[in-house]
């Protein structure tokens, strides 16, 4: 009977250790949010004092910098403009196609060429002659093999995010536990299963910090391909502005770059934690 009343005495140091941990966190989170505002505070406030009093250091001058109060006023104006749904949807649609098209031709590449030796010769010689090339010098290229604009600025973002995707599925593939390969052989597990139970997921983290960089690399060569060729967007808005001399709409245009990137690579991190659970737990326990 005593032993049976002392067991929930021997489980209970371990719970009453978890409420620390948790608030232990939680302070460390709220450190590093207050952290993360006082540096966008002190940003605004260096960008506020160098337009206002038009700083000039030699090699950079900020007297046709606009300050963030006509920033904030551009931003208004372009909040109630009936354009800028269109801007958005333009842009949206363009990294979107891209980027899917990029996410699985650069997984399914990469698995096979981290993993298997006549993918690795025959495929990876031509991907990396291709990858050091801008994906600006690809747009007069890409003008010239699809037959409307709209095709050849997907295909752009596609150039962009497809490297980043496919190289660092390569690495996650590579440095799977060899142990883990083997054990599942020793089983019988098929090749097919292989990949979508033992590789995949120890490659996962790595696709996921691929996916990231490779959403940031997606929005940056849209501004480029809007720039030169497209009709709507938030690049051609940048561009529109700068032609004009609207500078303040000029940033807007960049932040919203900006805030549109962040975002979107903040849920692919999201997402991809949501998809591994293990990466969580291994998290907590460090």
């Amino acid at each position: 009977m005593s032993a049976v009343l002392d067991a929930p005495r021997a489980v209970a140091p371990p719970r009453a250790a978890a409420g620390p941990r948790r608030r232990a966190a939680w302070a460390g989170r709220a450190r590093a949010a207050a952290l993360a505002t006082l540096s966008l505070v002190a940003c605004l406030a260096l960008w506020h004092l160098a337009a206002t009093r038009h700083w000039d250091l030699g090699v950079r001058s900020f007297r046709l910098v606009p300050p963030p109060l006509e920033v904030l006023q551009a931003a208004w104006d372009l909040l109630h403009s009936p354009r800028l749904a269109q801007h958005l949807g333009y842009s949206l649609w363009r990294v979107a196609s891209g980027f899917v098209a990029a996410a699985i031709l650069g997984i399914v590449l990469g698995l096979l060429i981290g993993r298997l030796r006549w993918a690795r010769a025959g495929l990876l010689p031509p991907l990396e002659v291709l990858r050091p090339i801008p994906a600006v010098a690809w747009i007069p290229l890409s003008i010239l093999m699809f037959p409307s604009s709209e095709l050849s600025m997907i295909f752009i973002t596609f150039v962009g995010a497809l490297f980043p995707v496919l190289l660092n599925t390569v690495h996650g593939a590579e440095a799977v536990d060899r142990r883990l390969v083997a054990a599942a052989r020793s089983l019988g597990t098929r090749p097919d299963r292989l990949f979508l139970q033992v590789v995949l997921p120890s490659a996962a983290p790595a696709i996921v910090t691929g996916l990231s960089i490779g959403m940031g690399t997606c929005w940056f060569c849209l501004v480029s391909a809007e720039m030169i060729s497209g009709q709507y967007g938030i690049g051609y808005y940048t561009w529109a502005s700068y032609t004009v001399q609207d500078y303040a709409s000029i940033v807007v245009g960049m932040l919203l770059i900006g805030v549109l990137g962040m975002g979107s690579s903040v849920l692919i991190r999201a997402g991809g934690r949501a998809l591994m659970p293990w990466q969580r737990v291994a998290e907590e326990r460090a």
